[in-house]
């Protein structure tokens, strides 16, 4: 019996369905990538992403050459374009920089910005390389790594208004995070450097399906990371390890990736050589370790920059005064006095009143606000171990008179005064204010000025104080 219409139509349609199928298969079997858990906006993302990607170009020397831009740009553009639809954010702003420096490295900041080192392209041998390591920092970019970090951690700094400021020493991580954070406006230390183990997995699996959709072999992205670790063999973990930890059996998976996922039209990578042959008419890139000396004036590590120079005259604070506001919490400070931060603290000194002075950095005039491990839930006993810690490091520490009770922003709080010898000769006043943060860490406000000089500064210190108001949400 012959076929009807009905049933040669419908054999048609179930021979196509089956082929489609066959044909999508091995996309479909990719690996599925989730988001993370966030308590942030990518608006709020892209914030700060722009606030901290201003601060890199600041601190970090960009690579302004129209050809190594426009090519760079392009790459970046067409693996953004490969990008999942449903990851991207139509808020965000891709950009992507070149930097002059030699280290095999590469980091992207929430919402989009992007910079790759000089040192990367002369690792790689060929664009599919470059583009494999810039495909894994567009996917944290997607999955919103940097404010997930955030989102999970415990730390009482983490507030947005102060993340944007300080997001890109957060995320590049070793000597280049120390540099960074120098001229931002509040530290996190590592809070947001480093990417867990399962977050790098996760970027390394969306990183080789941006690849595939681009046209590049994911396996490229897996010979970098081998570039990468040999590296780490002869000279310590370079800078790229030190903020993206290898989550184990890297190549492995990745190539296993890689065979699930059918590789798109290949992109015309003729223009590779001649970058790298741009680059190399260069003058030698300066190494991380050359930026973060010249940032904090010759030391190792992370250090606040000076104001002025001590010794010299301070001038008395101004009238007038500014709004200082990390998040934690807010103030007003007089319009004269430059904020410092470091990873848990920020101050407010006045010219010549912080750096260096005979080999060691000093701290004369002021204020520091902070936050420290309470050893116990007992107020006065957090504050004595509090204080006991700074004695171990300055000596001729003494606590002068009784301590008291007072009230930081409507807490209860201990006021303790405490006298030191003055690196400027005679003795430094010092009067601590401590309360309790709502997870248990104690905040402090600290003044301090020269004896001769406590009549000038007490109006200010005053007002400093009053102004205060802790702004963590309870």
């Amino acid at each position: 019996m012959r076929p009807t219409f009905a049933q040669v139509g419908f054999r048609r349609a179930t021979t196509l369905v089956l082929a489609v199928l066959v044909a999508a298969g091995p996309a479909l079997a990719q690996t599925e990538i989730k988001l993370p858990k966030n308590k942030y906006t990518p608006k709020q993302d892209v914030e700060i992403g722009r606030k901290g990607a201003a601060e890199v170009r600041k601190q970090l020397p960009i690579i302004d050459d129209r050809s190594i831009t426009r090519y760079l740009t392009e790459l970046g553009d067409r693996l953004v374009g490969a990008a999942p639809a449903n990851l991207k954010e139509s808020v965000y702003e891709y950009s992507f920089t070149p930097v002059n420096l030699k280290e095999i490295n590469a980091f992207a900041l929430p919402g989009g910005p992007m910079f790759v080192h000089r040192g990367m392209f002369a690792a790689a041998a060929g664009e599919a390389e470059v583009g494999g390591v810039m495909a894994h920092e567009l996917a944290h970019v997607l999955l919103r790594h940097g404010t997930a970090n955030a989102s999970k951690a415990q730390n009482p700094w983490l507030q947005i208004g102060q993340i944007a400021g300080i997001l890109g020493g957060a995320v590049v991580g070793g000597a280049a995070g120390s540099a960074i954070m120098q001229g931002t406006q509040f530290g996190l230390g590592t809070v947001l450097m480093k990417y867990s183990r399962e977050f790098e997995k996760q970027a390394d699996l969306l990183g080789a399906q941006i690849m595939a959709r681009a046209g590049y072999d994911p396996r490229a992205l897996a010979r970098m990371f081998e570039t990468i670790e040999k590296e780490s063999r002869g000279s310590g973990a370079p800078e790229w390890l030190s903020s993206h930890p290898n989550p184990g059996n890297r190549t492995g998976y990745i190539i296993k990736e890689a065979e699930m996922l059918q590789i798109g039209r290949a992109p015309d990578t003729s223009r590779f050589g001649a970058i790298k042959e741009t680059f190399a008419a260069m003058p030698p890139a300066k190494s991380m370790a050359e930026v973060a000396k010249r940032g904090n004036g010759g030391g190792e590590g992370e250090a606040p920059r000076s104001v002025g120079t001590p010794g010299k005259p301070v001038p008395r604070p101004s009238s007038q005064y500014r709004r200082l506001d990390t998040g934690l919490f807010q103030t007003s400070v007089p319009n004269n006095w430059t904020s410092l931060s470091a990873s848990q603290s920020v101050k407010a000194v006045p010219q010549n009143g912080y750096g260096t002075l005979k080999g060691q950095t000093v701290f004369t005039h002021g204020v520091e606000f902070g936050v420290a491990p309470a050893a116990s839930r007992d107020l006065r006993d957090a504050t004595t171990a509090w204080l006991n810690t700074l004695n171990e490091s300055n000596p001729g520490l003494r606590i002068s008179g009784e301590q008291r009770s007072t009230r930081i922003s409507q807490r209860s709080a201990i006021a303790t005064s405490l006298v030191n010898p003055s690196p400027l000769g005679g003795r430094e006043l010092i009067d601590m204010y401590t309360t309790f943060l709502s997870d248990g860490n104690l905040f402090y406000y600290m003044t301090i000025v020269p004896e001769d000089e406590q009549a000038t500064y007490r109006a200010a210190f005053q007002k400093v104080g009053q102004q205060l108001r802790l702004t963590e949400t309870r």
